[in-house]
């Protein structure tokens, strides 16, 4: 708060003077503007945090509309900077219009000062703790996340990665999960030891205990030198064990016996060998579905499952899919020595309203097939083809098969008019139930024009 710089532009001397004689002990500094013409010269010249915004500037027209419109205009230069969206009228109509097209959030006038630095604090420190979250994952990973789901996943890495919990990493296929337990150990205070894969649930049984705990020469009729054990190999660091919800009771008590001891013993010995190792694990099986007793032992899942990260599908990732589109666009346009270059409208709109069952990954492969096959720099929605692997529906013998995108885009719509009638239009509660955030509410709102 106290090196912020927040920009408020309002026609009201008065609100002006009296905003500012309010922040300016909070924050670094304050820029007042009665003028809002001047935003996009103020935007480019200078470093801002938070822009306060009136809705009205026009005395004779109290529409909000003057507001919207240069709402707008700051989005599209600063995409990422937030606006506070100031009006007397606090319609909620209003109110969703501006919260639809970018706003952070909105306040009514008059307002109580404590409830003014409550807002502004918050946003400002969430824009902090993104920043943060941002700048100790890397770009390197390609974890590309602006919007809010990923900021809050990006926000829980760096609180809980240079802790050494046991971490459970929970999504669909397709989603990063390698990708977060990567940045997890690169952020954690093991960061320069070892970090080991394995993918426990391509291992059959007679090869599990061999590639987790090690074997000793002669153990079994192929073992003609002894090897280290994965587990011994990550001793010091992080052990990622991939897809840990496809193994067997057997082999989970395998391994709960070596989490409960800190100690493996390779076949062919006796001979115990501690080790010290951070465990991350992942799965696309969903937490419930872990919970029965049948299919995963619980005491396995208290043993990894100290801290549990649910990584979102790309579907509730609207805001990154045209950048993680692009980052693709421009790894692949290298790699194959082309001159692609960015996407036309129609190919956006694709992209954007397809489903994406197989997540960041069919959108990887989906793009590097487009750069091989372009012919152009700039690709078309003609370049882009979805893998057919993840669009095949299920049909019976008589029965004509439906795309598969058409049956997701009107489900999603249908649930979501469903559930906000059923709610009496109370956005909270809606969100609440559909397992999203209020905003990405709002974006579907808009895009299904509900």
């Amino acid at each position: 708060m106290k090196h912020s710089r927040i920009l408020i532009v309002d026609d009201d001397s008065d609100v002006l003077t009296a905003v500012r004689l309010l922040l300016k002990q909070h924050v670094g500094e304050v820029i007042t503007e009665h003028n809002p013409e001047q935003i996009p010269a103020i935007l480019t010249k200078e470093t801002l945090d938070l822009v306060l915004l009136d809705m009205n500037f026009k005395s004779t027209i109290n529409t909000g509309n003057e507001g919207l419109y240069w709402l707008n205009r700051i989005k599209t230069i600063k995409p990422d900077l937030p606006v506070v969206m100031i009006t007397a009228y606090g319609a909620i109509d209003l109110a969703v219009t501006s919260l639809k097209q970018g706003a952070a959030d909105f306040v009514v006038k008059p307002w109580q000062n404590e409830q003014l630095i409550a807002v502004i604090t918050g946003l400002l420190s969430k824009k902090d703790r993104k920043k943060n979250a941002e700048n100790n994952v890397g770009a390197d990973l390609e974890l590309i996340g602006k919007s809010e789901v990923m900021q809050d996943l990006l926000y829980k890495v760096s609180k809980i990665a240079p802790t050494d919990a046991n971490i459970l990493v929970l999504g669909e296929n397709g989603t990063g999960k390698d990708l977060i337990a990567t940045a997890i150990h690169r952020q954690s205070k093991r960061a320069d030891k070892p970090f080991i894969k394995v993918d426990v649930g391509a291992l059959t049984e007679s090869l599990f205990e061999s590639e987790l705990f090690g074997h000793k020469k002669g153990a079994f009729t192929d073992a003609r030198e002894d090897r280290v054990g994965r587990f011994e190999a990550a001793n010091g660091g992080t052990l990622f064990l991939d897809e840990i919800g496809n193994i067997s009771l057997q082999q989970q008590a395998k391994l709960l016996s070596v989490l409960q001891n800190r100690q493996v013993i390779p076949l062919g010995s006796n001979t115990p060998i501690p080790v010290d190792i951070r465990l991350i694990c992942a799965t696309n099986v969903p937490l419930a579905d872990l919970a029965n007793e049948n299919r995963f032992r619980k005491d396995l899942i208290y043993r990894v499952n100290t801290v549990d990260l649910q990584v979102p599908p790309l579907r509730e990732r609207d805001e990154d899919t045209i950048r993680i589109a692009r980052h693709f666009l421009h790894k692949y346009a290298e790699k194959y020595m082309k001159s692609a270059g960015d996407f036309d409208k129609r190919a956006e709109q694709k992209l954007l309203n397809y489903h994406y069952p197989g997540n960041v990954r069919e959108l990887q492969y989906s793009i590097e097939r487009a750069v091989i096959m372009a012919e152009g720099q700039i690709l078309g929605a003609d370049d882009l083809i979805f893998s057919p692997i993840e669009q095949a529906p299920k049909k019976s013998e008589n029965q004509q098969a439906v795309p598969a995108q058409h049956n997701l885009v009107e489900l999603e719509r249908l649930t979501i008019a469903n559930v906000v009638e059923k709610h009496g239009g109370n956005i909270s509660k809606a969100a609440k139930e559909l397992g999203i955030t209020r905003t990405a509410l709002y974006r579907r709102l808009s895009k299904y024009d509900i």
